[in-house]
């Protein structure tokens, strides 16, 4: 990504706040045949020191990754979207894409058969939580254990990571609130970003 100092995001916890809120992930691979992605929803392991996420990759998709064997990249994109230089002073014509983003590195570590039904148990468990009739694998253990063997589970630990809030920060106050109200109208999660970054304290930006 491009290096901007001010838009830089350094606090581990910030890239932990941004992977819970936003899951859906990409990862990347330079395997022996050429650049592989995927896409896959992952957790933070909270046991672990450190950032570490757990995930799984559906049968094939480890072996043309070739899960284990070398570093990857994992992309974690959370808010953005297109700012109009209509929301800036009379004048002002570059437009800009703002958004929150990580870029994860490391080494994942293929899990057993038993840890990875535990990590498929604790992702569903994760996001049925809250569910008005939310499922779990439990309920039918044989036959989703049956449905696992199609999956490979991975856990990395981040060795170092590359993050960004890009969020306006080389504008005045009044063209960031501006910005602000433009954005609450269609992605109210960027424009909480942009409050976030702009309040005193801890920010991600």
């Amino acid at each position: 990504m491009r290096h901007t100092p001010r838009n830089l995001m350094t606090d581990p916890e910030e890239v932990k706040r941004l992977i819970r809120h936003h899951p859906w992930a990409t990862f990347v691979s330079p395997a022996s045949t050429g650049l592989v992605a995927s896409h896959y929803p992952v957790l933070l392991d909270h046991d672990a020191d450190g950032i570490v996420i757990v995930s799984h990759f559906g049968r094939p998709d480890d072996e043309l990754h070739e899960l284990g064997q070398h570093p990857i990249l994992v992309i974690v994109q959370g808010p953005h979207d297109y700012v109009s230089p209509s929301w800036y002073a009379p004048g002002d014509l570059v437009p800009t894409w703002n958004h929150v983003t990580a870029h994860l590195y490391g080494t994942p570590e293929v899990l057993g058969d038993e840890e990875n039904y535990a990590m498929l148990g604790r992702l569903t468990d994760h996001f049925e939580r809250g569910m008005p009739q939310g499922r779990s694998l439990s309920q039918d253990e044989t036959g989703t254990r049956r449905i696992a063997k199609g999956t490979v589970g991975l856990r990395m630990r981040i060795d170092r990571f590359d993050a960004r809030a890009k969020l306006s920060q080389n504008k005045p106050a009044d063209v960031r609130d501006n910005i602000v109200a433009h954005l609450a109208e269609h992605n109210p999660a960027l424009a909480r970003e942009m409050v976030r970054d702009a309040a005193p304290g801890p920010s991600a930006g």
